[in-house]
């Protein structure tokens, strides 16, 4: 079997662009007072497989051949990438 290429394990924190109200008319006030909240901060933790100019991609699962979905976040939304530290543990939850 070939090598799988090893991605670095990594912690994004970032921060999401929001939609708010309902399909229709919504309140103006309502709207206007929400307008002023900040927009929701996020972490997602998984093996970067794609680190560019404009982008970033994560996945959280790999196979040999199979994957979970893809994630992109946009560099701009981006405050942090943590590396996390690989620590083999065995079968009884021992390191």
């Amino acid at each position: 079997m070939a090598q799988r290429k090893q991605y670095e394990m990594v912690e994004v924190l970032w921060i999401d662009a929001e939609e708010h109200g309902e399909v229709g008319w919504n309140d103006l006030k309502e709207q206007l007072t929400y307008a002023k909240k900040p927009c929701p901060t996020m972490k997602t933790i998984g093996y970067l497989v794609h680190k560019g100019k404009d982008h970033i991609a994560i996945l959280s699962t790999i196979g040999d051949k199979e994957c979970s979905t893809l994630e992109k976040i946009p560099s701009a939304f981006i405050q942090s990438i943590t590396t996390l530290e690989h620590k083999k543990v065995d079968t009884k939850g021992k390191q």
